[in-house]
C-alpha cells in the first residue's frame, strides 16, 4: 500500500500539471475525433488526465525501481 502511494500520489500531481499545460495549448473540441462521432470536451479532459496519470505512474514506478536496488537489504525508504 505504501508503494502504491509513493508511486500514484506524485503521478497524480504530475498528471494534473501535465493536463493543465497540455489543454492550455490545445482545444479539447479539436483534439480527439473517433470515427464519425466526436467526444465531448469533458470526455477528452477525462481521457487526457488518465493517460497522463498512467504515463506519470509508469515513470514514478521506474524511478522507484531504479532507486531501490532489489538485492539491497536496507532500502533507503
Amino acid at each position: 500500500m505504501r508503494l502504491a502511494m509513493k508511486v500514484l500520489w506524485p503521478a497524480f500531481l504530475a498528471a494534473m500539471l501535465a493536463e493543465g499545460c497540455f489543454f492550455a495549448l490545445f482545444d479539447p473540441r479539436e483534439t480527439l475525433h473517433v470515427g464519425e462521432s466526436a467526444l465531448s470536451p469533458m470526455a477528452v479532459y477525462t481521457l487526457g488526465f488518465f493517460f497522463f496519470w498512467v504515463f506519470c505512474a509508469l515513470a514514478s514506478m521506474l524511478t522507484y525501481y531504479l532507486v531501490v536496488i532489489p538485492d539491497d537489504p536496507h532500502p533507503p525508504f
